[in-house]
């Protein structure tokens, strides 16, 4: 199958979930939206599980692009959490619908068919994290704590802006709170005397 088909029935997935949830889509809309037979869509998909499977790892490839990018040129600690920080608000913001897929509308239960791949893909964010921030933690200019903590206390926060943008119960921008956040995350993942400096 063309390449060029199976991006148009994700990109059709995705508007299609997008506009009424999961649940009530419908092949035949994605086909519609997308211009698709029955015949290239379930040559190309499954099912309707599967598409939503691949998507899901489609726009988390992106956000974690969007992250990675963040560290090129390699930043020192406080640059960084500002860099990372700042890539997020900018991702959900710019890529609204993508957002949205990725942490108001996928479900776990999906992930049973993609969870091999999805975990491939946190293992290399997390690869690419850890190349940055363990060597400051080493030089003392980040607090040591697990990766998780770290990911809880850099991007936690800006999660809660995040979500209520996303489901529309806060229609402010969340990156009108970045200085702030940032400033928090600082805080939270800097020795104090280092936080003094800035």
């Amino acid at each position: 199958m063309a390449t060029g088909m199976r991006e148009d029935l994700l990109a059709a997935g995705l508007a299609v979930f997008d506009r009424v949830g999961f649940e009530a889509a419908t092949v035949a809309a994605i086909r519609a939206r997308a211009r698709a037979s029955n015949g290239s869509f379930f040559h190309a998909f499954g099912s309707k599980k599967e598409l939503a499977g691949a998507l899901f790892l489609e726009v988390l490839r992106h956000y974690h692009g969007a992250m990675l990018e963040a560290l090129d040129p390699v930043p020192d600690a406080g640059q960084g959490i500002d860099r990372l920080i700042r890539a997020h608000l900018d991702w959900v913001v710019l890529s609204r619908r993508e957002a949205r897929y990725l942490f108001e509308i996928s479900r776990s239960e999906w992930s049973e068919d993609v969870r091999d791949a999805q975990r491939a893909q946190n293992a290399r964010l997390a690869e690419g994290l850890e190349r940055w921030r363990a060597p400051l933690v080493a030089r003392g200019d980040l607090l040591p704590m697990t990766p998780v903590m770290f990911i809880s206390q850099l991007i936690g926060p800006a999660q809660v802006f995040c979500r209520a943008f996303l489901s529309g119960r806060d229609r402010t921008d969340p990156r009108s709170e970045a200085d702030t956040l940032i400033a928090c995350a600082i805080r939270a993942l800097l020795p104090p005397c280092h936080i003094n400096r800035k």
